[in-house]
């Protein structure tokens, strides 16, 4: 018959406790996904966060200190969706470089045109708080220097004269198919037509590129 020691118990305490713990901060993170992207951050408080994740307001402030911190955290889950969505793209066309800069964009095009879209999360964001220096402001400027980053990346590869320019081109094309899906809505003449202005702008972009591969 095995011995039960004194330490096993606590030791099967601590790891349930670590457990319950990263079941509720997952929890929370979901139900702060749903609340936010829906409806924003400043129309809904930590209440209903709480009431959503089906927890109690504790098991909330043992994972986040504040609701700023609650707001970081859901910005950081939607950074990395989103870099593993534009790098899902770009990998559909390995070594193509201009093909990916379009598939990206048909990509999120796609998905703009869910019914349930509410937009860039970021963009959102940025419309809620106008101080630059919040926390929330700064998740922000993490995720659109990655974008940019990138797009610049890609669109060097592609041999564009200028990838600079081509890239801020995209950035702004990227962010009107975030405006114009809650504009004109999903399926929208202007939402579909944004893979073929980027088709316009890197042909355009990598027209020297192709003169010198031609010559």
């Amino acid at each position: 018959m095995t011995r039960v020691t004194s330490d096993q118990p606590k030791t099967a305490a601590r790891r349930n406790a670590r457990t319950d713990a990263a079941t509720a901060q997952e929890q929370l993170l979901d139900a702060a996904q749903e609340l936010f992207y829906r409806d924003g951050i400043r129309a809904i408080g930590v209440d209903a966060v709480v009431e959503r994740a089906g927890v109690n307001k504790m098991s909330l402030y043992r994972q986040f200190a504040s609701k700023d911190e609650l707001v970081v955290a859901y910005l950081e889950r939607m950074d990395e969706r989103f870099r593993r969505r534009f790098e899902a793209s770009v990998a559909k066309h390995p070594g193509e470089p201009a093909k990916q800069l379009v598939q990206a964009l048909e990509d999120l095009v796609k998905r703009a045109s869910s019914p349930d879209y509410r937009g860039c999360p970021f963009v959102n964001i940025a419309c809620e708080f106008g101080d630059p220096a919040h926390p929330a402001r700064q998740s922000v400027e993490r995720n659109k220097s990655y974008l940019m980053t990138r797009l610049v990346e890609i669109s060097t590869a592609a041999g564009a004269d200028n990838p600079v320019e081509l890239a801020e081109s995209l950035a702004l094309l990227v962010d009107g198919i975030y405006a114009t899906s809650q504009t004109y809505g999903p399926g929208s003449g202007p939402l579909l037509a944004a893979p073929r202005i980027a088709r316009t702008l890197i042909a355009a972009a990598c027209a020297g590129h192709r003169k010198q591969e031609d010559s």
